[in-house]
């Protein structure tokens, strides 16, 4: 008969050194709050939970499916569209309607969270209904939780945030998500402040700053400072009527870089397509149509080294492996397997 060992158990144990037990979120965590420490890695967020892979849509979005494949792919971040079903209950989904991306149609602010799980996800494009429903945040969060950070893009009223801060705090992940809010004046920045107040403690707030309304690198330092932020999301507006950037613009300047750097904390832009825009219109003309052109240089190399370290794309795949390959992410610890059993017969 086979005994197993209690005191080979403890020193198997005690064999893992305590900074290879730590967690892949701790460590996501940590590139996220010591900004200038890790200034040499680039931190990817699949957009609407990481729908698209290769320049097609490959999952639902916002879907868990293609929340697991950004897992399993070693995402930092994924982007989530939350808002509220007819009983209050908080949601994953884009679109107000249902039409576009379930079997339902209509509005969904008009179903109970019980008569959505009626409504099936379909992948755009194929037309293929998946097995799962509309997804409550709750479930969602169950998914991701010591896995990947959640963005939030809220679809709903400022006020609401409060909500998804309470479940994020009750299922013990409130730093785990990042909300935010687009601010351009003392106004809005004002509001803000009040807004956080509210919300509470533990959940990361993230300014958005676009460069059609704010070009005073002293204006995103006050931004910063006041939420104590861990990164500020920075639009670079694309003109119809211009080619791409050359120097990121009004965000991307020295001048942005030495603000960040004295406040740690993140430059991040986005490089997805907005449908019946141009190309990059989120990215001064360097977005993700390069990528799928074979121009990843233009795209992920170029905003790297204008000083952006997280990057949302449609195309996260692609990004991890340029930005590895090319020097731009450091390889995370990898976890020990569990400490193995000695026996004696």
């Amino acid at each position: 008969m086979r005994i197993i060992s209690l005191s080979a158990i403890i020193i198997g144990l005690l064999a893992v050194p305590a900074a290879a037990q730590d967690s892949r979120m701790r460590q996501i965590l940590d590139r996220l709050e010591n900004a200038n420490q890790w200034r040499d890695h680039v931190m990817i967020v699949a957009h609407r939970g990481g729908w698209k892979e290769g320049g097609r849509i490959r999952n639902a979005e916002n879907s868990m499916a293609g929340v697991r494949r950004s897992i399993e792919l070693g995402f930092e971040i994924v982007e989530l569209d939350v808002q509220k079903s007819k009983d209050g209950e908080y949601i994953v989904l884009h679109d107000s309607w249902l039409d576009r991306t379930t079997t339902c149609k209509g509005r969904a602010v008009e179903r109970t969270l019980a008569e959505l799980k009626d409504c099936r996800l379909v992948v755009e494009g194929t037309g293929e209904v998946t097995a799962e429903s509309v997804p409550a945040l709750r479930d969602m969060f169950a998914v991701t939780r010591d896995r990947v950070m959640v963005n939030i893009d809220n679809k709903m009223e400022v006020e609401d945030l409060a909500g998804v801060a309470a479940i994020a705090r009750e299922m013990d992940m409130a730093d785990q998500v990042i909300i935010k809010q687009n601010l351009w004046n003392s106004e809005k920045l004002g509001a803000m402040t009040e807004a956080m107040a509210a919300i509470g403690p533990g959940v990361r707030f993230m300014p958005i700053i676009a460069d059609d309304a704010v070009d005073d690198v002293r204006f995103i330092e006050k931004v910063g400072r006041t939420f104590s932020a861990d990164v500020v999301e920075m639009i670079a507006w694309r003109d119809e009527s211009r080619g791409m950037t050359l120097n990121g613009g009004a965000l991307f300047g020295a001048r942005s870089r030495a603000v960040s750097a004295r406040g740690d904390w993140h430059l991040w832009v986005n490089t997805f397509t907005i449908v019946n825009k141009p190309g990059g219109y989120l990215a001064g003309g360097r977005g993700d149509e390069l990528v799928q052109a074979n121009y990843p240089q233009e795209t992920f190399g170029f905003w790297a080294e204008q000083g952006a370290t997280i990057i949302q794309t449609d195309e996260p795949k692609a990004a991890i492996e340029w930005l590895e390959k090319n020097g731009y992410r450091v390889p995370y610890a990898e976890q020990p397997e569990p400490a193995g059993t000695a026996s004696i017969n």
